[in-house]
């Protein structure tokens, strides 16, 4: 058996990045015992609540949608074959139908995934909406022809026996497509994920296809793909990843910094997924898993974590001190730089036809909302400065802030000049304030042209607030006798005192056991080895034993036998690995249980089963690399511990797999035959 906690997973490699690099890899405990099945289970997909409904049109959409692309690619394929005019004339128009069909359904998909505030808050606190990601949809998928083919062809064992591993496999795949949207449905997720890897190593072999294909929809178009690559599951999974963390980010009350904080811890960890499928993905099958696509998500969850750093600070800083609303103008004003370079990348031309233009209005609102509201504290900060001659040290403070606060310094007077002048300061302020007016007016006017926008009630709430809390300051500030001309404010440099993380997913943090572990270690029966039939050697011991040496564990190794022995004679070759002792399985046993086994039937004849493992598919792996038409950078690795490193696994992410470096190998050459490293082995071989 392997040690108590067997870690193994994948390692993400960059061009140019050290094989030999560990990563975090999922736990695994082997058990003799039969597996328990996964405790965490999905939502009721009957449900009636706001969310699955949301869901539930989702999916029905997306099937129609998968329905008219089906018969606009027939339509096409008829239009390019058939010469006869009258036949063409009539496809055009049915393409015609069926193009508008296509559109009216992209544009109620659209709606639904602007649908923003079922994922808010039930809080009655005013706060502006963050943008959530809804779930990729996904059909069914049933393994069990597949894999029992597998097991009798590959494994040379009776499928029968695994029909309720198989059955367990299919009903955590179902649970998987609906999670709830708390910590329990991130972990459904990633034990899904999780199992992937073993799926992988199991039964999807680099010369031999499943034969199982995968269906996803689009997040946002319900554009269907379908893929034979397990890359493909793994991929969409981790996209449910981020975008369920997204809804957990979005439904936090912000109206406290508890609730703030988990809000941040959301969205950077939804930003961790989305770079690390970006950066492990290349040319997926859907637009969503695509490197622009990801950019633009990690730059949106980013600079929501950027607006929830900003409501902190605004929530902590109670005072009214000259140089706090200077830090708020600043955090304002990089809020908005944010969400100006996100709304840049969402009207790239790749990105411009396919992120909603509900979510460009809202990106391009919340530049000007909160450069508008940069300006309202940088005039709060100047108007209510007051000189004291018996605070020289808090005056130092404030000058030294006010020198950092600008881009460029306003030509004219100096900083110092204006700060000590309660006229100069009054005529600045109100230049902030007419630039903050002109910027609310400006996120009202985005607003109003977004029908979705429109109704969404809170939005234009604060919207509406915050202009005519600028618009009558700055009526305060205005006097009959101001002939002159109002200045143009200076821009405010833009800076935090937080900057965003991006967290990568930590799929350690969720323990889960190979569902197929009855197969043996992976080290041995894997999808990737080749071994010959089992065989049944039966000995009877002499005088002078049986003539074998054993070694290792899990399973345990012939290292050798005895020229002339009984076990030579009975057929046993140096390189078997035992698999069973008189019926009873010993795939996981270790050495001295075999030993032990083997000793009790010293009176009379043992059957011994054994196989001889040739070697694994590695050359036939890099040749499938070759032709492989797509990329990923991501490889896997096994780590076993208590000892040397195990098997270097090969990549589950098999767009595209790294040549691996000589001496990384699998198998080390024990004569004719090859033996492993084994974690938790003895040194010292026994001879019986």
């Amino acid at each position: 058996m392997e040690g108590p906690a067997t870690r193994e997973f994948e390692l993400c490699l960059s061009d140019g990045a050290s094989d030999d690099d560990d990563d975090d890899m999922p736990l695994t405990l082997p058990t003799d015992s039969s597996h328990s099945g996964s405790i965490r289970k999905g939502c009721d997909p009957f449900a009636q609540t706001q969310r699955s409904k949301l869901q539930h049109r989702r999916a029905r959409i997306n099937q129609q949608i998968n329905k008219e692309m089906r018969m606009r690619a027939g339509a096409e394929n008829l239009f390019r074959a058939t010469t006869n005019s009258k036949v063409k004339e009539t496809v055009a128009l049915e393409l015609s139908f069926v193009n508008s069909n296509l559109q009216l359904l992209k544009e109620e998909l659209e709606e639904l995934n602007s649908n923003m505030e079922i994922y808010q808050t039930d809080s009655d606190a005013i706060s502006v909406p963050m943008i959530p990601l809804g779930l990729k949809e996904t059909k069914e998928v049933d393994f069990t022809v597949p894999i029992q083919d597998f097991i009798c062809e590959h494994y040379g064992e009776d499928s029968s026996l695994y029909d309720k591993e198989i059955k367990e496999l299919i009903e955590l795949r179902q649970a998987m497509r609906t999670p709830s949207r708390n910590q329990a449905g991130l972990e459904l997720l990633m034990e899904y994920y999780n199992q992937l890897y073993y799926l992988d190593q199991r039964f999807f072999s680099a010369n031999r296809n499943l034969g199982v294909h995968f269906h996803w929809y689009d997040s946002l178009t319900g554009v269907p793909s379908s893929q034979r690559s397990l890359a493909f599951e793994k991929g969409s999974v981790l996209f449910n990843i981020g975008a369920l963390y997204t809804q957990m980010g979005a439904r936090q009350d912000r109206s406290a910094t508890a609730s703030i904080d988990k809000a941040i811890d959301a969205f950077q960890r939804a930003a961790g997924a989305f770079h690390y499928l970006k950066e492990n993905f290349s040319n997926a099958p859907s637009l969503d898993m695509s490197a622009p696509s990801l950019g633009m998500l990690v730059r949106l969850m980013v600079a929501q974590v950027q607006e929830c750093v900003f409501e902190r600070i605004t929530i902590t800083t109670q005072d009214a001190k000259f140089a706090s609303q200077l830090q708020l103008a600043q955090e304002a004003a990089q809020v908005s730089d944010v969400y100006l370079l996100v709304h840049q990348t969402m009207t790239q031309p790749l990105m411009k036809d396919y992120v909603p233009f509900s979510w460009a209005s809202m990106v391009q609102v919340k530049s000007e909302h909160f450069r508008a509201l940069s300006h309202y504290y940088a005039a709060a900060a100047l108007c209510e400065h007051t000189s004291s001659s018996d605070g020289e040290e808090r005056e130092k403070e404030a000058e030294k802030a006010f020198l950092k606060f600008y881009v460029n310094t306003p030509s004219g007077e100096t900083l110092s000049q204006i700060l000590q002048d309660p006229e100069k300061r009054r005529k600045l302020g109100k230049a902030h304030l007419r630039r903050a007016v002109m910027r609310h007016e400006e996120a009202l006017r985005v607003h109003g042209l977004c029908k979705i926008l429109r109704k969404m009630d809170i939005l234009q709430d604060v919207l509406c607030q915050t202009h005519k809390r600028s618009l009558e300051s700055y009526l305060e500030l205005d006097r009959e006798d101001d002939f002159d001309e109002t200045a143009e404010a200076p821009e405010i440099q833009a800076h935090t005192q937080q900057k965003p993380d991006i967290c990568p997913p930590s799929f350690s943090t969720v323990q889960v056991t190979d569902i197929f572990q009855r197969l043996g270690p992976l080290s041995v029966f894997c999808a990737r080895a080749r071994w010959g039939p089992t065989r049944v050697i039966h000995l009877q011991r002499r005088e002078g034993g049986m003539g074998l040496t054993l070694r290792g564990d899990s399973p345990v190794l012939v290292a050798g036998v005895v020229p002339g022995g009984c076990a030579e004679e009975a057929g046993l070759r140096e390189g078997d690995y035992i698999v069973a002792v008189d019926g009873q399985d010993c795939k996981w046993a270790k050495h001295g249980e075999v030993v032990h086994m083997l000793k009790s039937c010293s009176d009379r004849e043992v059957a011994i089963s054994v196989v001889t493992l040739h070697s694994h598919d590695a050359q036939v792996e890099r040749k499938a690399a070759m032709l492989s038409h797509c990329g990923d950078k991501e490889n896997a690795r096994q780590r076993l511990l208590g000892g040397a490193k195990g098997q270097s696994s090969a990549s589950l992410l098999n767009w595209n797999r790294k040549k691996k470096r000589e001496g990384s190998g699998v198998a080390k050459k024990l004569g004719s035959t090859f033996s492993l490293s084994f974690g938790n082995i003895r040194d010292t071989e026994a001879m019986y």
